[in-house]
């Protein structure tokens, strides 16, 4: 990504102090299960270990390395019974889910063979995980369990703490990154316009404001040759350009592609959400020809570019690509009601990693609903299964997910040069289109290759933010 960051887990495990001095044998052997399990953890996210604590005083000693490392998310490992002041104290002061994981060493017991010390370090599972639930409740902290086996490997368990990390790497890109805003959004669009300051209070992220005639002459400083041939073959390797490209005929379009990519990196930059409501004329008419294939170049390298000013499809759009590699701009586009499908898709820059084969560029112009013409971009998804993400607002400000599964599938699409997607739902596309509509989403949406509900449950949850899941 061009703007990269990592995701801070807050990692501990605990163990009843009283059991330690008994049973000698207990101390190396839940050392060793610990080192085991951090080392589950994926190498894309930064671990603050808050050790094995046995003691009140311990855990508070995590929490305080949790709190001044401002962690993501806490995933706490249950070597064996311990009392909840094992972990209060680590996660009181903290807004983020804590993740109990309840992972047993042995599948099965040796029934006559196992004495105490054993069964305490090797085969205690489930005794301590309702107790904790509890008072995670009672103090009014986000959770979820975890359980499984570690001898012979369990998949599930892996493919849970990988999800809760991708989750996690959400917020910290939030946090971490800015959104750019330029222009306001698509006149008379009211479901698009947001409060940037609830925004910034109740998702993390900040926005910054640029007006067009910055960004005009974004591209003057560009002189760099072997910088502007590079990006240009960039482009020629990610679109198929109608009547054929050469690096000639894209040069002044690498040149605002090289522009970007350092104003994205000088202002930490990962969501981008424009519109241009002027006369596109002399330079505005040159930059404006060329957003939608600069842009799509950003998202390829995970900036989350909008259009029409829609901030929320950003953040969609930026959520998804990051747990799962793809991030398209949608809206609902027609219904063929014979085949019982949705076409869904949109006008303007998309993200090539969607796309099943080369996408391809064209000049039209006009562009639709907006002043100027220029270059068009249509992409191609895969079929096979598809995750919607759209996100909205009630009237107190407060953020929710909307999300739904379908399956893309083949069969004629429009040939405008917008993107769009044959998708069935299994509640059909008439009722799909009653039950998305009625939970209020705006009319963009994010789409992403795969099933991803499962993650963006977790990721919700981080948020503390509700989910409509429509059908999957």
């Amino acid at each position: 990504m061009l703007v990269d960051t990592k995701a801070r887990i807050g990692v501990f495990s605990i163990a009843l102090g009283a059991y330690l001095p008994q049973f000698p044998s207990l101390t190396p052997e839940f050392e060793a299960q610990y080192d085991v399990f951090k080392k589950t953890l994926p190498e894309t996210v930064e671990i603050v270990d808050g050790g094995m604590v046995t003691t009140k005083e311990m855990a508070q000693a995590a929490g305080d390395k949790f709190r001044a490392a401002d962690v993501d998310l806490v995933i706490l490992q249950l070597l064996t019974y311990a009392t909840s002041y094992n972990m209060l104290p680590a996660v009181r002061d903290l807004d983020v889910p804590v993740v109990l994981v309840n992972v047993q060493k042995k599948k099965s017991p040796d029934y006559e063979n196992t004495d105490t010390a054993t069964w305490l370090g090797e085969l205690y599972a489930c005794g301590a995980v309702g107790e904790m639930v509890a008072d995670l409740e009672r103090a009014g902290k986000r959770h979820a369990v975890i359980t499984g086996v570690v001898e012979g490997g369990d998949p599930a368990v892996q493919a849970e703490i990988e999800e809760w990390c991708r989750a996690a790497q959400v917020r910290r890109r939030f946090r971490d990154t800015n959104l750019a805003q330029i222009g306001r959004p698509y006149p008379g669009m009211m479901d698009l316009y947001i409060d940037e300051t609830n925004l910034y209070h109740r998702m993390f992220l900040y926005t910054k404001q640029f007006n067009w005639e910055k960004m005009w002459a974004i591209a003057d400083h560009i002189t760099d040759e072997a910088l502007i041939r590079t990006k240009a073959q960039d482009i020629l390797d990610t679109f198929e350009i109608e009547g054929g490209g050469t690096i000639e005929k894209v040069w002044e379009m690498a040149k605002y592609v090289a522009a970007f990519e350092e104003w994205v990196k000088d202002e930490q930059i990962a969501f981008i959400a424009s519109h241009y409501d002027g006369f596109a004329k002399g330079k505005a008419g040159i930059l404006d020809s060329m957003l939608i294939p600069a842009f799509s170049m950003l998202i390829k390298q995970g900036v989350a570019c909008a259009v029409e000013g829609d901030i929320k499809v950003a953040m969609a759009m930026s959520i998804l690509k990051t747990i799962s590699g793809t991030g398209q701009l949608s809206e609902m586009y027609s219904i063929d009601f014979e085949k019982d499908i949705c076409i869904i898709g949109h006008s303007g820059s998309g993200d090539a990693d969607i796309s099943a084969k080369k996408p391809t560029m064209k000049i039209v112009p006009v562009f639709h609903g907006k002043t100027g013409g220029g270059y068009l971009t249509q992409f191609y998804p895969h079929l096979g299964p598809v995750t919607y993400l759209g996100i909205t607002q009630d009237k107190d400000g407060h953020f929710k997910f909307v999300v739904a599964e379908g399956v893309n599938e083949p069969g004629p699409i429009f040939n405008f040069g917008d993107t769009n997607m044959r998708t069935r739902f299994s509640c059909g596309a008439r009722e799909f289109c009653n039950r998305w509509s009625e939970a209020g989403p705006t009319h963009h949406m994010a789409a992403a290759f795969g099933r991803h509900i499962e993650t963006l449950l977790k990721v919700a949850k981080i948020f503390n933010v509700p989910v409509d899941i429509i059908t999957r």
